[in-house]
């Protein structure tokens, strides 16, 4: 055999060992769901500390050459396939498929769990809250748009949790079945064509645009008329069968969207996490400023701080306020109740990892 056929009969063995492993990485995870069925407070299939703590583990013992990203998008389909042999989850998200929020779904969860498409954020928050569904991804924030209300207004009135977060870049993509110059129209959200306009006026700058609810719908109506194309994500593509003829379209190639998993509890501490809380303030000179002190006293650190109107009561506003810490870490617990004396009204909504990368 010659050097290139030799190596790669070594492939071939390594891949069969690889199978026979992580076969019985699965039955172990199977016997692992059996036990979780057998107790009375039997914990989620999805723990989300959990994760961080395999994946950190896996990154660890990462001597290369592969990169780290490589190694955690396998273990995520790994443990895809382990909550499918555990018991499948069923995780809501702002449809329809193709959407950038499906595209994130997948991306956190994996091809092995169940996806239910809704047509509204807060159908997300309902699935989860009659027990539809097990987990929701929402999203609460991009680094462009600011937040997203509708996130922020189910966020108010929930009675589920934050458990986690996932990063994920946004990649605008032209999506068509003919070449560039044969297309006439193209369909896609209004804040799409926004960002997407620099490459719009200088590569195509007399084409139609017509705006779309969503770019998987934009993605259907091109698959479904002649010299149409849509702007969305490579998996818009795939579903509708639609080729990227242009990649990577949008005007800032940082574009990154903040997603929350919500659930039905927290999660455990991990040791880097998280808290998102909301209050409400007295209309009241220095309210707001008061609150931020407390924090500062106890030298708690916040990443980011959104308001919205209460919709119930005039020049009342609700604060959401990312911490740094677990709700459970003594230093924030402190600082909480000191927070609430000044507050009409504080919520925890959850407790979760700090998401380690974009993916």
């Amino acid at each position: 055999m010659s050097d290139l056929e030799k190596s790669r009969q070594k492939i071939d063995d390594i891949d069969r060992q690889l199978v026979k492993l992580m076969n019985e990485r699965a039955k172990i995870a199977q016997h692992i769901g059996s036990i979780k069925r057998s107790r009375q407070d039997a914990p989620p299939i999805y723990a989300p500390d959990r994760e961080r703590a395999v994946l950190d583990k896996i990154q660890s013992a990462n001597q290369g050459p592969l990169p780290n990203r490589c190694l955690v998008a396998v273990y995520r389909e790994l443990m895809s396939g382990s909550f499918f042999l555990e018991r499948p989850l069923r995780i809501a998200y702002l449809g329809p498929e193709g959407s950038f929020s499906h595209t994130a779904a997948i991306m956190k969860f994996g091809q092995s769990v169940e996806y239910e498409p809704q047509s509204l954020i807060a159908g997300v928050f309902e699935e989860i809250a009659r027990e539809h569904c097990d987990f929701g991804l929402v999203p609460v924030d991009n680094t462009i748009a600011g937040g997203i209300i509708e996130t922020l207004d189910s966020l108010k009135v929930t009675p589920i949790h934050i458990c986690a977060e996932v990063l994920i870049a946004i990649h605008h993509n032209l999506l068509a079945n003919c070449e560039l110059e044969k297309i006439k129209v193209i369909y896609s959200k209004p804040e799409v064509f926004s960002q997407c306009n620099l490459w719009l006026s200088t590569t195509i700058p007399h084409i139609e645009t017509i705006p779309m609810a969503s770019t998987a719908l934009a993605a259907q109506k091109a698959a479904a008329e002649p010299y149409t194309a849509a702007i969305g994500s490579k998996l818009a593509g795939e579903l509708y069968g639609l080729k990227s003829i242009c990649q990577n379209i949008e005007n800032v190639t940082t574009n990154i969207t903040r997603f929350f998993v919500m659930g039905r509890e927290s999660a455990r501490p991990t040791g880097d996490d998280r808290t998102t809380l909301v209050f409400s303030t007295a209309d009241k000179a220095g309210a707001l400023v008061e609150c931020l002190q407390v924090f500062q006293s106890h030298q708690i650190n916040l990443s980011n701080i959104e308001s919205r109107p209460s919709q119930a009561r005039a020049r009342e506003f609700y604060f959401f306020v990312d911490c740094q810490g677990h709700q459970n870490d003594e230093k924030l617990k402190n600082a909480v109740e000191q927070v609430r004396k000044h507050c009409l009204r504080l919520t925890i909504l959850g407790s979760y990892p700090k998401a380690a990368e974009v993916l």
